[in-house]
Formats: structure tokens, sequence, C-alpha cells
């Protein structure tokens, strides 16, 4: 049983932080991602938490960043393009959309955007 676990497992540890990586850089080069509900929510919590360590804007919170999305390119234009969007802002930086089921298997789909 586990307690006291905070979000879903969604796969194995390695490969549950790779998809969710991928999310985020994904969601920040091209401002929006269409995944699972599931998976929305979840990348949701650590795409508010890079834009936080964003608006810090030091070295440290770059370096923080990197090592979670590992793309220079997503970085960048995290720390230089989308930080300026949310300055006034505390929280709640994405929202998640829901979708029509996927036709294949019926998941339930979602869309993870930026609040503009």
């Amino acid at each position: 049983m586990d307690h006291k676990t905070k979000g879903w497992n969604l796969a194995e540890s390695s490969h549950q932080k790779s998809i969710l990586s991928n999310l985020v850089r994904d969601l920040i080069l091209h401002g929006k991602v269409d995944t699972t509900v599931t998976k929305a929510k979840e990348a949701s919590r650590f795409a508010d938490k890079m834009v936080t360590l964003a608006k810090k804007g030091s070295d440290h919170a770059r370096k923080q960043a990197f090592s979670f999305i590992e793309d220079k390119e997503a970085v960048s234009s995290l720390f230089d393009e989308i930080v300026d969007d949310y300055e006034d802002r505390d929280g709640g930086y994405t929202r998640v959309l829901r979708l029509p089921p996927r036709r294949g298997d019926g998941a339930e789909m979602a869309r993870l955007t930026f609040v503009e």
C-alpha cells in the first residue's frame, strides 16, 4: 500500500521522469501538448515548477531546470521568453483542457497549455 505518495505512478521511475520531462519540453517549445488526462495533470505540476525556477533567474535555477528538461533550447526559451509573461503571476501557469476520447482505445485525452 502506498501511503503519503504525491502524484501518480505512470511507469517505472526512470521512464516516468523521461515521460514528464519530454512533455514539459514539448510544452515549452510548442506551447501545447495533447496527451492523456493523467499525464497532463502530472506534467502540469512540473511545468509550473519550471516556470517558478525561471522566475528566479539565477544560474543555479537554470541548472536545476536543465537537469529536468535536458534541452538547452527549451531552457533558454523558458528563461528568456516564457518567464516574461508571468512576472506578476504567483502560480497556475498551465491549464488542462479536456478533449474528446482517443479514437483507438477511448482513453481520456487532454490538452496542456500555458495560461494567456
